[in-house]
């Protein structure tokens, strides 16, 4: 047992540095004879201790941060996740995805794996939340990460923290963000996926096609209709399911594309993302 008399404003000083309880901050000094820095490792490892048994929870809440570079050439989301909607409201917590955001925005790692590499404060983003852990009592840990690149990327959050989309444009001329912000909240309400027709996946075509071959048939039309009618079901799904073809939800006389067409001729979406929390 340590001798070294600590202080109330020893123990608040650590607490300052690292944000941990008033107990474990006391509890660390003295196991380490008032020693800031080992006492600091104490309680990064108590925090790891707390992350490695709670590793079998399920963290299903948590907040979803899209960012822009200042040039808006780049954007990214990720998904920062806890156990209970209680943290995830916490200013703290909010702020602590929103550095995590910051960094992957200008430092654009390839992998969640690489994001955890990169630096917060001279700190690993990994043992960063590790520390975040042990802090807060919870499992969280990074779940979604997406970047996007475009001539003019616009962000968009939705439902406090719980959604956040990105939208990449041809071009960024005068009217290219808020044209980029309505299709933001077009992708977030209809949930667009794919581009355009090209974009969807051959197996989701093949299906949509069998699904409508069935429901002809089962209506009773002569099967030298079937290909014809499932052929205009399915150009019925490209316009449902596909951004460029949706009708724009403020106008819909116009298509996605043919909003964008009047916007500034010839601007298009060249990619997009959606993260909903949990999904």
């Amino acid at each position: 047992m340590s001798t070294v008399q600590i202080s109330a404003a020893d123990v608040n000083k650590l607490r300052q540095q690292t944000g941990a309880g008033m107990m474990d901050c006391k509890k660390a000094l003295t196991e380490t004879n008032g020693d800031f820095e080992a006492a600091i490792d104490f309680l990064r490892k108590k925090g790891a201790k707390v992350a490695a048994s709670r590793q079998d929870r399920e963290s299903n809440e948590g907040v979803v941060i899209a960012r822009t570079s200042a040039d808006f050439k780049t954007g990214v989301i990720i998904e920062l996740n806890c156990e209970t909607d209680f943290v995830a409201k916490n200013a703290e917590f909010v702020a602590f995805a929103g550095e995590i955001a910051d960094k992957a925005v200008e430092a654009k790692p390839a992998s969640i794996e690489e994001l955890y590499a990169l630096e917060l404060g001279g700190v690993k983003i990994g043992d960063a939340i590790i520390e975040k852990t042990g802090k807060i009592g919870e499992k969280i840990g990074v779940s979604k990460y997406e970047v996007v690149s475009g001539e003019k990327v616009v962000a968009y959050i939705h439902g406090n923290y719980r959604l956040g989309v990105l939208v990449a444009l041809s071009a960024d001329g005068a009217g290219a963000e808020d044209a980029g912000k309505d299709v933001a909240m077009q992708i977030a309400a209809m949930n667009p996926i794919a581009l355009d027709k090209d974009g969807v996946d051959a197996s989701v075509i093949e299906r949509e096609l069998e699904i409508a071959k069935e429901q002809i048939r089962a209506e009773g039309k002569p099967e030298a209709m079937v290909e014809k009618i499932a052929a205009g079901k399915l150009n019925k799904f490209y316009k449902d399911s596909t951004l460029l073809n949706q009708e724009f939800v403020k106008d819909s006389s116009k298509s996605i594309s043919q909003f964008l067409d009047s916007v500034e001729k010839g601007l298009t979406v060249t990619a997009f993302k959606r993260v909903a929390l949990g999904a």
